[in-house]
């Protein structure tokens, strides 16, 4: 099988409830990029990247199409089942910029899966989970709107939840017990700050909610600054923003730095680079929440993939990106009930994009 055309795709993902918001940002619709690469097989495969914004990570949707262009040009008449030889030649053709790589990593995957006759959680590891658990993310409001969403949420029978801060210290100290408040007995609350405190503003928090039952992530942008707020603090700590390399994973495990990482797909380079991941933290004994960036259902299946593939006890939670938007990208993606989502059994990805909605690609490369 050979590479024959990689077509590139533009779409914004507006939100569903008008804006999601995190510790100073806020936007009401993500710029996401899809790709659909074929084969001299007949068979194509399909890929998705959706940087959050340009500030959040190293990362932003102009450049993700502009890299994808640039590697596609030399992948054509490359055998895409060949999973590590594709990654090899990524890297020979662009240093770094792994978000880049990601949607041709997981449009390979999703060939694999087709050429094999298999959903890619079989290729991943197996079905180690029946259903993924999922957390519900609760965008930066006022206190008293946080609460209100919480309780929406546990009524739609979530049971996870991530609530963003990062803005202003006293005002999250406000947020997190106003949302405690309200959190059913037995549920799991999660304060994300995605980066946004200083230090000292970390350590202020995590000492004025010592008592409230909560999850402690990513206070703070740099590693260093992290384990420093982790060791002022008894809560269970989450690392997110700075889990993008082996290296910091293992530094983090050696340091007690965090009980739970986040893993998410695109920041690592995709699902070859995030299994590699995933399996290291099984052998060391580290939870993982999984997820990405952002996406739609074509995205959302690769993470779920992925997490129905890891061993239940490794698995902390993950997120159904394609319920938040009004925009419905592909038939085929994760079916949601309650707080549990289920990825397609169909082969690869189980996913078929909607080309009335994709509408021409921006860019065509070989054919």
């Amino acid at each position: 099988m050979k590479i024959t055309k990689i077509s590139i795709y533009q779409v914004d993902l507006p939100l569903k409830e008008g804006a999601y918001s995190w510790s100073t940002q806020s936007f009401s619709a993500f710029d996401s990029t899809l790709l659909i690469v074929e084969t001299d097989s007949g068979l194509s495969g399909v890929g998705e990247v959706c940087p959050l914004g340009p500030s959040y990570l190293p990362a932003y949707a102009e450049g993700a199409r502009t890299g994808i262009a640039q590697i596609a040009k030399g992948l054509i008449g490359e055998d895409p089942l060949q999973l590590g030889r594709i990654n090899q030649r990524m890297d020979e053709l662009l240093k770094g910029h792994p978000y880049v790589k990601s949607a041709i990593d997981m449009a390979c995957w999703d060939l694999l899966g087709k050429a094999t006759e298999q959903p890619v959680y079989n290729l991943l590891g197996g079905l180690l989970q029946d259903k993924v658990t999922l957390f519900k993310v609760i965008s930066r409001q006022s206190p008293e709107a946080m609460a209100a969403k919480l309780g929406d949420y546990q009524r739609q029978g979530f049971n996870q939840f991530q609530m963003k801060v990062g803005a202003c210290a006293s005002q999250d100290i406000e947020r997190i017990f106003a949302v405690c408040e309200v959190l059913a007995a037995g549920n799991v609350l999660a304060a994300d700050a995605n980066t946004g405190w200083k230090q000292h503003e970390a350590i202020r928090v995590v000492k004025a909610v010592r008592d409230v039952d909560i999850y402690i992530e990513q206070p703070c942008l740099s590693y260093e600054e992290c384990l420093a707020v982790r060791r002022h603090t008894d809560h269970p700590f989450i690392l997110d923003e700075c889990m993008d390399d082996l290296r910091v994973l293992m530094r983090g495990f050696q340091d007690s730095a965090m009980d739970v990482i986040n893993l998410k797909v695109s920041r690592v380079g995709g699902l070859t680079r995030a299994r590699q991941f995933r399996d290291l933290c099984v052998s060391l004994g580290i939870t993982m929440t999984i997820e990405d960036s952002w996406g739609g259902e074509i995205a959302t299946s690769a993470l779920a993939h992925l997490a129905h593939s890891t061993p239940e006890g490794f698995h902390f939670q993950s997120s159904a990106f394609h319920e938040y938007h009004s925009l419905k990208i592909a038939d085929g993606g994760p079916v949601i009930n309650g707080g549990h989502m289920v990825a397609s059994s169909a082969p690869g990805l189980g996913v078929t994009p909607d080309m009335s909605v994709l509408g021409k690609p921006v860019q065509i490369i070989g054919g």
